[in-house]
């Protein structure tokens, strides 16, 4: 078949991962065998590389594509995909169905390149389409439990999983056996996959910043907004150079790592839902954290005392704070 009988296509590829280096390339090249057996000419390409399939909202290609398609500004007949996981893991399969149909409805078919079945609307590649979409969810929701098993494996032993260290902290990545290596920069994450990340006490001067602000709300008894107010005044910065509010205190004051005790699963968003807290009993809580016999409790003393911090919050606050959990 010539180029000018052949019916113009767009390419959609999309890979989960940094670490799937070769997937974009290997989904192009299948689709284009499948192009060529079948009678389409690849025109155009949608890609997200390294865009998770269970949400729509950061998957900038496949957005693209179906504003294209809507729009009637799509200069192709055709979508070809390599196969039904590559167009979404959506939770809901009705969302998934919902794309393809709003592609379909504008005359713009989706086909499944690798797929055993003709996306042809007959009863046999409805009923495997279906199954393909709910098998594609539930791969993401399952392999989300094992990878959240393995996090809190790793909270338990007293290794950071991610995000900023607070104020007055820093992270410091470290060898499998323990051995510090370097601290890390904002932004800088580990290249070994057995290396580990864990917090440090930070630069002396914000270490006292925060060994005050527990003075002045337990000795002095200050509020919480007088405490703010009193390091604006003595021109402490917060992160970022920003001046200290009531918020940036009492995290401050509420954090169990402060104690020395790592916190990990305050909060949960699994699988791109809006993010909730968990109730304190779900928490993976270790006290004690230390490295290099320096102690993660920036505020003093052990982290097993008991500390009366949390009874003057809770006077001035209106709830009880986390770090009570650990005492």
């Amino acid at each position: 078949m010539t180029a000018d009988q052949c019916v113009p296509a767009a390419q959609y590829l999309r890979m989960s991962t940094e670490h799937q280096q070769y997937s974009l390339e290997n989904q192009s090249a299948a689709i284009q065998k499948y192009a060529e057996s079948h009678g389409f000419e690849v025109v155009r390409t949608y890609s997200d590389a390294a865009r998770s399939g269970v949400a729509l909202r950061r998957r900038v290609g496949l957005r693209q594509l179906l504003q294209d398609v809507v729009a009637g500004t799509a200069h192709y007949g055709a979508i070809l995909v390599y196969d039904v996981s590559r167009w979404g893991r959506f939770q809901d399969t009705d969302e998934s169905a919902h794309y393809e149909f709003l592609c379909k409805s504008a005359g713009v078919p989706v086909h499944y390149c690798a797929e055993t079945f003709a996306n042809d609307g007959t009863l046999p590649s409805l009923i495997m389409k279906a199954l393909k979409r709910t098998m594609a969810g539930e791969y993401s929701r399952e392999l989300g439990v094992k990878v959240l098993a393995g996090q809190k494996h790793l909270a338990r032993l007293g290794f950071k999983q991610g995000g900023v260290p607070g104020y007055g902290l820093r992270r410091m990545l470290v060898s499998a056996t323990g051995t510090p290596k370097q601290e890390l920069e904002a932004g800088e994450r580990k290249s070994i996959t057995t290396d580990r990340v864990i917090l440090v006490p930070g630069p002396e001067q914000e270490v006292r910043a925060v060994k005050d602000i527990f003075r002045m709300l337990i000795p002095e008894k200050l509020s919480v907004y007088a405490i703010a107010r009193e390091l604006n005044r003595r021109s402490v910065s917060y992160i970022g150079d920003s001046e200290w509010d009531y918020q940036a205190v009492y995290t401050v004051l509420t954090s169990p790592k402060y104690m020395g005790c790592h916190a990990f699963g305050r909060t949960s968003s699994k699988l791109s839902t809006p993010t909730v807290r968990l109730p304190k009993s779900e928490w993976v809580l270790t006290p004690g954290v230390r490295v290099n016999r320096r102690s993660c409790n920036v505020y003093g003393g052990t982290t097993n005392s008991p500390r009366p911090h949390h009874q003057q919050i809770g006077r001035r606050t209106a709830g009880q704070p986390a770090s009570a959990a650990c005492l």
